[in-house]
């Protein structure tokens, strides 16, 4: 084998070791990595029971109802579509109907998002970008929330 045809070999093979290695470790982070969804995205997108997604949106006025143990039942909603969430544990001090929220956990078979950890937005000038996202594809986002979030109105950037 001349120098030449080693060297290709060589660095193919190095290559070939690269793209394994890679795939290895995108397949080991497929299981980790959780996206945003809005209630809509998941009746449309028919997400199987177990799946752990994260659902955001606003907590549905009059909804919230609290029982025993830290107990915790709400719904999200993003104006189209309403999903139920129960969680159990205690909810951030911010939390309360009509607030922004991102909830993380899975589907259970009844359709309702068995939530284990619930986030809202720290402070009333602040809205995930999801959710604001979501809000102004459904239409539901209004000209005061930018006073407030400071974001860039729907279909322009900052």
């Amino acid at each position: 084998m001349t120098r030449k045809r080693r060297r290709l070999v060589l660095i193919g093979s190095a290559l070939g070791v690269l793209a394994v290695a890679v795939a290895l470790v995108l397949g080991a982070l497929k299981d980790s990595i959780v996206f945003f969804n809005s209630p809509t995205d998941v009746a449309e997108k028919h997400i199987k029971p177990g799946t752990r997604i994260r659902v955001g949106g606003l907590v549905k006025e009059g909804s919230v109802w609290r029982g025993d143990a830290l107990a915790v039942r709400f719904e999200v909603t993003d104006g189209r579509s309403t999903i139920p969430v129960s969680y159990q544990g205690l909810l951030p001090d911010l939390f309360r109907e009509g607030q922004g929220i991102v909830a993380e956990g899975a589907l259970d078979p009844t359709g309702t998002f068995r939530a284990d950890s619930v986030l809202a937005k720290h402070d009333e000038n602040y809205m995930p970008k999801e959710v604001a996202d979501a809000l102004k594809k459904q239409g539901h986002w209004k000209e005061d929330y930018e006073k407030k979030v400071g974001a860039a109105p729907a279909g322009k950037s900052q």
